[in-house]
This record gives structure tokens, C-alpha cells and sequence, in this order.
């Protein structure tokens, strides 16, 4: 009896602690264009379910892919958490998605999901060279490997000649899953309708679902880091302050210019890709700039554009990507300065400051000498011999002419015949 009485106390007590330690989920949601700016909101969140200690995390996926390096480090995140991690496709892994989702512990997709065709591109849309091709056919094997699934299904996604034609990936496609056909092949644990039913699914059914949130910082953040994003702020960077270089005091431009490239430093800083040494480089930079308008020389000028363009490339902490976004952002610059200045800038007002438009023409009333046509059929003397210059009296006035190139004797009477600007011209009268 006793015994009976204590086992049910045991059993009642054993039901309180575990309500009172109810589980927790942190919800990652994935979605939009995988970038490093993605990457560091992945990390932190990760660090905040640490220290929440949640007990499983969920990262609920829907994105069409993006950066590579981006991806990369998100891997490395998700792979050195000790916290298990489950990718629920909720309704599309492309290129990146999946292969972020491929390094989950688990996956699960809903109804009508899809992931794969993951080829890694160049910026421009073409294929990517060996060298990065092999690369990134390595990860994607090892990343399926290591949750033991077959890796040529996550090869015939990123490689075209990996032949799957039961799947619809023959020679030349690369290979999409399907929700059903990832269930199929092992890349999928299980099909999940909603979150609430996947925490059913994995024991989590009353759990306390922790969601992230992006701060409004972050979203910019992700938005100025965007591979698209980076080249038109600068470009708009780069042409303000061009456009401020040839327009008296400081305006609209300047300040657009100066706005571009803060924009772009916080993005990268927010992110975590930026730290103060690409700040204390751009300040240093322009202070060079600066001084270079007081200090003769150039070495200055040349130190200031060094550093102002190192200071970006150590925020982007991407050579590549940095190099094309600055080769188009002159370019753009460029283009559209003598744009504006050729085409546009005679009927804009806003010009009027950048071109001077005065000339110093005789309709304006500005000669380079006094013109002395009235001369012209005027006869005189030869004051000296001309030969062919000299003096000449002209109308009781003494002048300095010139021949048609022969000589004329001091005396021997002659007749202006042509008058150019100053150059006066005579010709000997004979009796």
C-alpha cells in the first residue's frame, strides 16, 4: 500500500517537472536571396538559440538561391551547431536553397515543394570555370554524404551530365526534386502540410516555438548587400560625386553621392562583413582627397583614391564580386556624365553652373584688336622703303603696312587694298 502510494506520487511529480520543462523551437525563416548579409542573420540567431537553449531548430526555406560564398558560410554555421537542426522546404530550394538545406541534420518538405538545380553561375549568367565548378560539385557531394544520402542526386543538380532520366534529369537538365521524389531517393525525411504539423512529426507537438525576427537593420542591411544592389550604389556614389567635383559649393549631388557610399558601408557593417578598419581606411582616404586641393603634387590625390578604393574592397571581402561592381560603376559614371553634359545640357538649368556657355564673340562686343576696314581704297605715302613692311602716312596718319610682297620706295604713293584685322595692305600707285 505504501509502496502503491509512493510510486504514484513518483509518477504525478515525474508529470509536473517535465510540463514545467516544456521544449523549444527556434524558427529561422530562409527566404529571398541567399547572400552574406543572410549569412550573418543565420549565425546570429544561431548564437541566440544557444543561448536560449532551445532544443531544436527549424529552418523554414523558400528561395530561389544566390551567392556562393554566402552559402558557404551558412553551411559552416549549421554545421558547427550543436543544436539539431531540421530545413523545412516550404516551397522551394533552388541552386543555394538546397544546398543550405542539404546541410540541415534532417530535411522535410511540404506538399508541392521543390529543390534543386543548383549550378553555380557567374554574375553575368554564364557557367562558372573548372576551378569553382569543382569546388562546388565537392560541397554539394560531402554535404549529402554527410547525412548519408546518395550524393548523385545532389551532383545531377549542380552538374548538367549526370544522367537521372527517371527523375527527369537526362543529359543536359539538372535535376529538381519534387516532394514525392525526394522522399523517394532519401532527401527528404518526411512530407509536412504546416510547422504544426512537422512538430508533430518530430516530437515537438507543444513545444514553445521561438520565432526569429529580421530588425528593420538587418533587412537594409541584406538589401545594400545584395550582389545587384552593391554596383548602383556605387554607380550613384561614384556619379554624385563626379557631377559635385564640377559644380560650385555643395548640393544634391554631393549629398546623393556622399549617401551611396554611407549606405553601402552600413549595409556591409550591419552585416558583420565590414569592420572599422574599412571605415578608418575611407575617412583616411578622403582626408587625402582633401588636402590634395591645398597640397601641389598628386602623391596625395593618388594615396586618398588607393584608399577609398581598398576601403571598399575590404568591406565587400570579395575581390570579385567588388572588382565588377566598381568596373561597372565607372562605367556608369562615366556614361551618363557625358551623357548629361552632351545631350542634356543645354536645356537643363542645373548645367548652367557645371558649363560655361559665354564666349568672348564680336556680336557680344569683344575684339582681339581694332579693325581698320575704313582704310580700304584710302591712298598715302610710303613714310620708309616697305620691303615688304614699313610706314606709311594714310589720311595724315601714320601707319604701319604691308606689300603684296614686293618693294616700294620711300616717297612712291600707294593705295590700301585689303585690311586684315590689324594687317593693313598696300599697293604702289603708278602716274
Amino acid at each position: 500500500m505504501a509502496f502503491a502510494f509512493l510510486l504514484s506520487f513518483y509518477q504525478g511529480y515525474q508529470a509536473i517537472a517535465k510540463a514545467d520543462s516544456t521544449q523549444k523551437v527556434y524558427v529561422i525563416p530562409v527566404e529571398e536571396t541567399v547572400e552574406k548579409g543572410l549569412s550573418q542573420y543565420i549565425k546570429r540567431n544561431i548564437n541566440e538559440a544557444q543561448t536560449q537553449k532551445v532544443d531544436h531548430i527549424i529552418l523554414e526555406i523558400d528561395t530561389l538561391g544566390g551567392a556562393v560564398d554566402g552559402a558557404m558560410e551558412i553551411s559552416d554555421t549549421l554545421r558547427s551547431s550543436e543544436i539539431p537542426i531540421t530545413a523545412y522546404i516550404n516551397r522551394r530550394a533552388i541552386s543555394a536553397g538546397a544546398y543550405i538545406a542539404l546541410n540541415a541534420d534532417q530535411i522535410y518538405m511540404a506538399p508541392g515543394s521543390q529543390m534543386g538545380s543548383a549550378a553555380i553561375i557567374t554574375g553575368d549568367g554564364n557557367a562558372a570555370d573548372d576551378k569553382a565548378q569543382s569546388l562546388w560539385l565537392s560541397e554539394m557531394r560531402e554535404s549529402a554524404e554527410r547525412n548519408g544520402r546518395d550524393p548523385k542526386f545532389a551532383l545531377a543538380m549542380a552538374d548538367k551530365d549526370v544522367d537521372i532520366p527517371e527523375y527527369g534529369a537526362g543529359k543536359g537538365d539538372l535535376l529538381t526534386l519534387e516532394t514525392k521524389q525526394a522522399l523517394e531517393v532519401g532527401y527528404s525525411e518526411g512530407t509536412a502540410s504546416s510547422l504544426e504539423d512537422l512538430l508533430t512529426q518530430l516530437d515537438l507537438e507543444g513545444a514553445a516555438v521561438l520565432k526569429a525576427e529580421e530588425s528593420l537593420a538587418e533587412k537594409i542591411a541584406r538589401f545594400i548587400t545584395n550582389p545587384v544592389v552593391v554596383p548602383i550604389l556605387l554607380s550613384i556614389g561614384s556619379l554624385g560625386l563626379v557631377v559635385e567635383l564640377y559644380s560650385p559649393g555643395f548640393g544634391v549631388p554631393g549629398f546623393m553621392g556622399i549617401s551611396a557610399l554611407l549606405l553601402f558601408f552600413y549595409g556591409h557593417l550591419v552585416a558583420g562583413l565590414a569592420g572599422m578598419e574599412a571605415i578608418i581606411l575611407f575617412i583616411l582616404g578622403v582626408i587625402f582627397l582633401i588636402a590634395e586641393l591645398f597640397v601641389p603634387g598628386g602623391i596625395l590625390g593618388i594615396l586618398g583614391f588607393a584608399s577609398v578604393i581598398g576601403s571598399l574592397y575590404v568591406a565587400s571581402g570579395n575581390f570579385v564580386h567588388m572588382t565588377i561592381s566598381l568596373l561597372i560603376s565607372f562605367a556608369v559614371a562615366f556614361a551618363a556624365s557625358i551623357l548629361l553634359v552632351k545631350v542634356f545640357g543645354k536645356r537643363m538649368n542645373i548645367f548652367k553652373k557645371l558649363i560655361l556657355r559665354d564666349s568672348t564673340n564680336t556680336e557680344s562686343g569683344y575684339v582681339s584688336n581694332v579693325s581698320r576696314r575704313e582704310l580700304v581704297g584710302a591712298e598715302g605715302i610710303a613714310l620708309t622703303t616697305l620691303r615688304p613692311s614699313g610706314t606709311a602716312v594714310i589720311n595724315d596718319e601714320r601707319l604701319d603696312v604691308v606689300t603684296e610682297g614686293g618693294y616700294i620706295i620711300k616717297g612712291q604713293k600707294v593705295k590700301v587694298i585689303k585690311v586684315e584685322g590689324s594687317r593693313i595692305v598696300v599697293r604702289e600707285l603708278n602716274d
